[in-house]
Parts: C-alpha cells; sequence; structure tokens
C-alpha cells in the first residue's frame, strides 16, 4: 500500500495548513517560502507530496514565535472536514466512529510520512486507546506541535463522525509540559493531561466510539478505501530520500554548522539510522557536509562582496586559511581567483544574452 518513494514526505494539504498557521502567527515568509515543495504548483497540486523536512522547518519556524501547544490548537481549528481529503471521511462516513479510525490508521500514509509517523490503535475492555507515534526528542517544540496537533484532529474527526462532542478519559503527551495548559485543555476538552509521557496518546471509551455514525451509508467505506488506494498510486513525491536529507541539511546550516544529531532531529530518525541511510546511498556525513559547504562557498564568493573572513565565518571554517585550503583542494586557485573567475563567467553571460537580445 505505502510505496518506499513516498517515505520522507506529507501530503501537499498537510503542508498548507503548516503554511497557513505559519501565517497566522506572523511568521516571515522570506524564513519558508524556498523550501521544496512550497512553489504555488506543487502545494496547490493535491497528487504532490510534500518533503516532509519542509514541514518540520514551518513548524520550527513557527514554535520560534509562539508556544507549541498553541500552534497545536491552531492547526486542529483549521482542519475542517475535508480539509485533508478522503482521509477525513474515512472516519466520518464509517459506520461506526471506531471503525472509521481503523481506516485513518490504515491510510495513514495519503497523509503523513509513515517513516516517521504511525498511527496506533489499542481496544483494553472498555476503553480505546489511540496513539500518535514519533520518536523525535520531547525537547523539540516542532515534533510536540505536531503530536498535539495530530491527537486534537482524531478527537475532532471522532467527534464528527459521532455527531456530538466526545470527552476522553485521558491524554497523554511525549512532550514537555508547557507553561500554560489553556490551549490543550480547549483542543482535548479535558484537563487531565498527562506529560512527559511514554507515548502520545488520548483514549475514549469504547461506547462512545461503537455507536452507530448518524450519515454511515452501505458500501461507502469500500469506496473510500479505493479511493486512498488510488490517491497514493498517483501521488508524487517531490523527490527522493538523499534529497530529503540535503533539504534537512541545508535548512540546518542556515543557522549554524550543522550537526549530525540536529539533523537526525530533523529528519525524526536516530544519529545511528541516519548514518546507516547515507551508507546505502553511497556517501557519507562528511561528503554531504563537504559538499554542501562547497556549493556555499562557491556561491558566496561569486555573488557577495563579503571578504574571505566572512565566507569561513558564514561556511563554518575556523579562519580564512582554512577557507583558503579548502578552496586548493577543490579548485586548484585561491578565494580571490574563485571569485574573479565567477564574475568574468557572469560579464560573458551577461554579454552574450545582450548579443541575443539584439
Amino acid at each position: 500500500m505505502v510505496a518506499h518513494e513516498h517515505q520522507g514526505t506529507t501530503s501537499s494539504a498537510l503542508t498548507r495548513l503548516s503554511v497557513n498557521a505559519a501565517r497566522l502567527f506572523d511568521v516571515p515568509s522570506h524564513g519558508y517560502a524556498h523550501l521544496p515543495g512550497l512553489a504555488p504548483e506543487h502545494l496547490n497540486d493535491d497528487l504532490c507530496r510534500t518533503p516532509a523536512a519542509t514541514g518540520i522547518r514551518i513548524a520550527e519556524l513557527t514554535t520560534a514565535r509562539t508556544p507549541w501547544a498553541e500552534l497545536s490548537r491552531a492547526l486542529a481549528q483549521q482542519s475542517a472536514i475535508g480539509t485533508l481529503g478522503v482521509w477525513d471521511y474515512l472516519i466520518t462516513s464509517a459506520p461506526t466512529p471506531i471503525e472509521g479510525i481503523r481506516d485513518a490508521a490504515a491510510y495513514i500514509a495519503t497523509v503523513a510520512d509513515t517513516s516517521t509517523d504511525t498511527l496506533r490503535i489499542t481496544e483494553d475492555g472498555g476503553y480505546v486507546t489511540i496513539s500518535h507515534l514519533n520518536q523525535a526528542d520531547l525537547a523539540f517544540d516542532a515534533a510536540c506541535a505536531i503530536r498535539g496537533y495530530a491527537l486534537g484532529l482524531y478527537r475532532r474527526r471522532l467527534s464528527e463522525a459521532a455527531q456530538r462532542r466526545l470527552v476522553p478519559v485521558r491524554v497523554t503527551l511525549a512532550a514537555e509540559a508547557p507553561r500554560r495548559h489553556g490551549a490543550l485543555t480547549e483542543l482535548y476538552g479535558t484537563r487531565t493531561i498527562d506529560f512527559e509521557a511514554p507515548d502520545t496518546s488520548i483514549t475514549f471509551l469504547a461506547s462512545d466510539l461503537n455507536i452507530p455514525t448518524p450519515h454511515s451509508q452501505p458500501g461507502l467505506s469500500a469506496v473510500l478505501r479505493r479511493h486512498a488506494e488510488q490517491t497514493l498510486a498517483t501521488a508524487v513525491p517531490l523527490h527522493d530520500w538523499p534529497a530529503l536529507f540535503r533539504s534537512a541539511l541545508a535548512a540546518a546550516h542556515g543557522e549554524a554548522t550543522p550537526t549530525l544529531p540536529a539533523v537526525a532531529r530533523r529528519m525524526a530518525v536516530s544519529t545511528r539510522t541516519l548514518q546507516r541511510r547515507l551508507e546505502e546511498h553511497g556517501t557519507t556525513w562528511n561528503h554531504e557536509v563537504e559538499t554542501l559547504r562547497r556549493a556555499r562557498i562557491t556561491r558566496l564568493l561569486h555573488d557577495t562582496d563579503l571578504s574571505i573572513d566572512a565566507v569561513a565565518a558564514r561556511s563554518g571554517y575556523a579562519d580564512a586559511r582554512a577557507l583558503r585550503r579548502a578552496v586548493q583542494r577543490w579548485y586548484g586557485t585561491t578565494p580571490g581567483a574563485l571569485r574573479r573567475s565567477g564574475r568574468d563567467t557572469d560579464r560573458r553571460v551577461s554579454v552574450a544574452g545582450a548579443t541575443l537580445g539584439s
């Protein structure tokens, strides 16, 4: 059902929610508009699947401006039924809410990145627990916001299916407690929230989820499941895993010298898993960092008037001497000569363009 190429991506609908929330909290668009998958022709196309790293970066920028719990609430408030396409209707159109959430778990890939996020349902006597599994760090606010939103979304959809306000008996969050709990109390309809828990979960009375769905139609769930399968079959993942990694690496490099743990956290995997995936693709962490630095340094030398010392500082080198050694190794020349050659090329291209246009 879930092809390998779907992993590392999420639905464009989910990304649109993240972008709308960023705008709501006045996150400057120059921090994310350039990210993969955010071109209008991709963002507004429901066939496209956006790199998961793009959504994570938007969440990072947003939680830098507002508490993660506020972002969770805002995302859920924006998630009117139909926002997430067929996945929403799998829940609301099933014979009972419990059957709907089972279908939603089976087809979570139509919305989320199943390499990092999964939905698990546990039935224990008179209770049903819905867990959202994500292995990112408890202190990583972007991941906390996504986990918190997921539980609020499940509650909203199940309430819409039952056509009444469902109140959970318990909520657990794999997240540090925020200073204020009001947003989460509103989101979940309860104050019974445990923080720093092993799992992120929401528990309902089984009797609340086994009641017939008022608008269920015989055979509709089967039609929707086939539609979900077709959605996955025709989806267009915007890039492969190496490109996903390089997107996360570039985003980390935009803030500071990238480290393996920092990039692994962005991708919601362990450092060991990240190193293994790089090896599987015939590359290494050091090679990828060096390639990124090389491209960045070349661009800075060609496109700016920054001093060699400033270019070194922006690229993670200790000093200009270290930068000169790197440029010599890559190009067999000096930073100054590389800068001049780039500008000479630009001038030749400009003259050629003017000649063609005359």
